[in-house]
């Protein structure tokens, strides 16, 4: 895993929230990095009439399709939201090694908003850097539920 992060992903991620708002979806994009493996999604909740079409999800079932293997251990998940508690659970589960997102979510967020589901002695924790392209994360999706009302 490398040392820092690679903001181009944030940024990656940041486009897939776009094509999510495009389709009528939550903005929400992913990007799932492990070594060579880079696979990029975003919401498809409506889509997929999938309420665990999450962007994280998504990328995770995908990379571990691709990679052959449900563990991704060393991997760096880039999403724009801060994970509910399922996709922590999945990023649990996966043993995903790094977490990067942008903005929180006083809503639905596990990893310090609404819980701090890393701190509940699970047998995993990745580690965290949040706030990364929080501020366009944020406008992505104020954008989006204002042009619903």
């Amino acid at each position: 895993m490398p040392d820092k992060i690679d903001c181009s992903f944030m940024k990656i991620a940041l486009d897939e929230a776009k094509k999510a708002a495009e389709l009528g979806e939550i903005p929400i994009g992913a990007v799932l990095v492990a070594g060579d493996l880079v696979v990029k999604g975003h919401n498809r909740v409506i889509k997929d009439s999938d309420p665990t079409a999450h962007a994280e999800i998504v990328v995770i079932r995908e990379a571990a399709r691709r990679s052959g293997n449900y563990r991704l251990s060393g991997s760096s998940l880039y999403v724009t939201l801060e994970p509910c508690i399922m996709c922590v659970g999945a990023i649990v589960h996966a043993r995903i090694g790094r977490l990067v997102f942008g903005a929180f979510d006083d809503r639905y967020g596990a990893v310090g908003s609404m819980v701090k589901a890393f701190d509940m002695n699970l047998n995993h924790k990745p580690e965290v850097i949040s706030g990364v392209f929080a501020e366009e994360a944020g406008l992505l999706l104020s954008k989006f539920f204002e042009a619903l009302r």
